[in-house]
């Protein structure tokens, strides 16, 4: 009964979504979801960041300092059997028993999806306006970049994947290509309008109920620590700037931490320093399949 009832609701917001498609207007009068001006929330002190936050009425998952996880993004189906408390999977690909049968072991499930590039291979690719699609990303096929000044017209396919991931019981959110400002986007992005949409983004996944990760963009930490609930870095340690992302361990708040086999590091050279960081490292292929090494 209850994938029933999902797979009604998916489609109901499928219906919704193309609907804001064709009155963008729509999002700006959305409760709550002015897209005018940034949104800061208010943050709360360290001690209350164990578990779940509560901001409101809202409640979301709290990720703890300390946690073993898990990334699996290709070569499906998932495989339930790696020892790890949090499991990151595609939004896409996962099928809501998948994240069933994680929570009946007491896993905590966070959805992958990017929040700043436009995929041609995504089932929704087809409700972006073009406008907001920008310069290839670089080596990998098929993606651009997007124009994350325009909220307004992003807001209504990233609030469908937001629903989407709520929808299927993830309990958590990581939106990749959060750093476009940073990147040959083929648009003028600033280090402002990165910060705006980034905190628009955590803010919607917080009124959906969703714990939300910072992903990479380590010159923005200080400014967004506050935001997110939680940081996951790639090649932080290979590429030596693993401790930009202290002021979220200095809140109470987890880093997790993801390194390549194709860089040639090892654990060996990994775990000290990520021991002595707190960041919960894992060593990983670059296709992201389930093979893991962890840092103990």
């Amino acid at each position: 009964m209850r994938i029933i009832n999902i797979w009604i609701l998916l489609f109901s917001l499928s219906l919704s979504g193309c609907s804001l498609l064709q009155n963008p207007t729509a999002v700006t009068s959305r409760p709550g979801g002015d897209i005018s001006e940034p949104i800061d929330e208010p943050s709360l002190p360290a001690s209350t960041r164990v578990g779940e936050v509560t901001s409101g009425q809202l409640t979301w998952w709290q990720p703890a300092i300390r946690m073993s996880w898990q990334w699996q993004l290709s070569a499906l189906p998932v495989d339930l059997s790696v020892n790890a408390e949090m499991y990151d999977l595609d939004l896409f690909e996962t099928e809501p028993q998948t994240i069933d049968m994680l929570h009946a072991q007491g896993r905590k499930v966070v959805c992958y999806l990017s929040a700043g590039s436009w995929e041609d291979w995504r089932t929704d690719s087809q409700l972006f306006p073009a406008s907001v699609i920008g310069n290839a990303y670089a080596g990998w096929p098929g993606e651009k970049w997007l124009d994350i000044r325009q909220i307004e017209l992003l807001a209504p396919v990233m609030r469908f994947r937001l629903d989407l991931c709520k929808a299927k019981g993830f309990d958590g959110i990581e939106p990749d290509n959060i750093d476009g400002y940073t990147n040959d986007s083929g648009f003028p992005l600033t280090y402002g309008d990165q910060i705006k949409f980034n905190r628009w983004l955590a803010y919607e996944a917080h009124q959906r109920g969703l714990s939300i990760g910072l992903k990479n963009d380590p010159e923005q930490v200080a400014d967004l620590a506050a935001d997110f609930d939680w940081a996951l870095t790639e090649d932080c340690f290979s590429e030596g700037w693993c401790e930009d992302m202290l002021p979220f361990i200095q809140a109470g708040k987890p880093v997790f931490a993801a390194e390549y086999t194709d860089t040639g590091i090892s654990l060996a050279e990994i775990c000290p320093h990520s021991q002595s960081l707190k960041i919960n490292a894992i060593l990983k292929h670059r296709e992201l399949d389930a093979w893991r090494q962890a840092c103990p």
